[in-house]
């Protein structure tokens, strides 16, 4: 993250993701976790803790059950996100955070 703050603030205001922790570990590494509303699974942020450029990331995916409802949230809150996109293996809207790393959130097909 270029500024790991502005990031917390996209991450948690505006995509509603839970601060789970946000520490100074020491030797200049600073851990954010963040966890998506409802997911047992969550995302690492902060300084020290990779050498991925920021923006790098490509082909993060959340997945929903009404992804019309998602997208109307995610608007809602400020995100630009993508029109919903109909593939076979799902509908679909993107977004970027700050540092354009890409999401997908993804409603699959019904089975």
């Amino acid at each position: 993250m270029s500024d790991v703050d502005r990031a917390i603030g996209f991450y948690a205001d505006q995509v509603g993701f839970t601060v789970d922790m946000d520490t100074e570990v020491g030797g200049g590494i600073r851990f954010v976790q963040l966890t998506p509303p409802g997911s047992p699974a969550s995302i690492a942020i902060g300084t020290g803790l990779t050498t991925m450029a920021p923006g790098s990331v490509e082909g993060l995916q959340l997945v929903v059950t009404d992804v019309e409802a998602a997208r109307a949230e995610l608007a809602g809150r400020g995100v630009h996100v993508s029109d919903i996109q109909d593939f076979e293996w799902g509908r679909f809207v993107f977004f970027s955070d700050p540092d354009g790393n890409r999401w997908a959130v993804q409603q699959p097909p019904a089975r």
